[in-house]
């Protein structure tokens, strides 16, 4: 059984950073794809970014330049940093991982970007 942890949500001024975690246990293959996803009140979930073991990255464009993901593959580890936050960041955010045709889902952990 797969198993998604975050953390590292929280509550920030405008213009700060935060940095997410997501730790993945249980059988994980190496050919995966592990990313991040948010969904804002009344709204859609949407990717943010993610990130294949083979390295390719992708990002939502409202993120390109002050989000960066990165994995550490040794430990089934992701890492979303987020520099110059701004209040239509503010959602739950949701570590997602996929292998093959499965799919897993994090809890979610909230970030709360104030104006």
């Amino acid at each position: 059984q797969v198993q998604l942890v975050e953390s590292g949500g929280g509550l920030v001024q405008a213009g700060g950073s935060l940095r997410l975690s997501c730790a993945a246990s249980g059988s994980i293959f190496s050919d995966n794809l592990m990313g991040w996803y948010r969904q804002a009140l009344g709204k859609q979930r949407e990717m943010v970014a993610r990130m294949h073991s083979d390295g390719f990255t992708n990002y939502l464009d409202a993120v390109k330049g002050r989000f960066t993901i990165s994995r550490d593959i040794a430990k089934n580890t992701v890492y979303l940093q987020m520099n110059s936050l701004k209040p239509e960041d503010t959602a739950a955010y949701y570590c997602n991982l996929r292998v093959g045709l499965r799919e897993y889902w994090g809890k979610g952990t909230l970030v709360t970007v104030s104006s």
